[in-house]
């Protein structure tokens, strides 16, 4: 069943009660008050801007999660870090990084993109709230050059949760150093990552799914 939220942005249905695939409300807005609680019980936006106007929510009761704990690290990604060929700040260039998101690899080209100027609005809002953060790995400074910004990713902070909102590498592993350096920064705060939908690249770190129940107890 699909609900049709209302003006009040605290009210969502039971999660339960929708789709398979996690789609259970449309409608709504992305502001603040609103993406706060949606995130707070587990739901989150994600509809292709070019054929929807209308806010499509998802909520999937199986979560995919990393543990940072449990973050794997490859030789490879090993030896990367070991060179130290690149530095890797956080909240230093939020709007560079969402737009990074947005475009890298002719993504915004796509008929489902979804990460479109709302959504970048919005979310720049929740930064500027405290409430969005993003990891961005520069490229070192060399012979005169200025340090260029080669990968990174951004998401939320909701209580003990991370919720992974989009990374994007311009450079081999950047994503994955990202990613790796803020489960570092995470694992003593016993946090968790959200990583919303499974990947082979996300599962190669570490991502493995948890009960809908247990995480809505982790991040609170």
């Amino acid at each position: 069943m699909i609900w049709q939220l209302t003006d009040d942005p605290f009210l969502w249905p039971d999660p339960h009660t929708g789709e398979e695939d996690g789609f259970v409300a449309v409608g709504g807005d992305l502001s603040p008050q609103r993406l706060y609680a949606a995130y707070s019980l587990g739901f989150f936006p994600w509809y292709s801007y070019r054929l929807s106007k209308t806010i499509h929510w998802y909520c999937p009761l199986r979560r995919f999660v990393i543990f940072p704990s449990e973050i794997h690290v490859s030789h490879s990604m090993r030896q990367l870090i070991a060179k130290d060929r690149y530095e890797v700040t956080f909240n230093e260039a939020f709007d560079d990084v969402i737009r990074h998101c947005a475009t890298a690899d002719g993504r915004d080209d796509d008929q489902g993109a979804w990460l479109g100027e709302h959504i970048i609005r919005s979310y720049t809002e929740m930064h500027m709230r405290q409430l969005a953060l993003s990891v961005e790995v520069w490229e070192r400074a060399e012979a005169g050059c200025e340090r260029r910004l080669v990968g990174g990713l951004y998401g939320l902070i909701i209580g003990h949760g991370f919720i992974g909102e989009s990374m994007f590498s311009l450079v081999p592993s950047a994503s994955k150093l990202a990613l790796i350096t803020l489960a570092r920064r995470l694992e003593p705060l016993d946090m968790i990552i959200d990583c919303q939908l499974e990947t082979p690249h996300l599962k190669s770190m570490g991502g493995r799914f948890i009960p809908y129940e247990e995480y809505i107890e982790r991040i609170r």
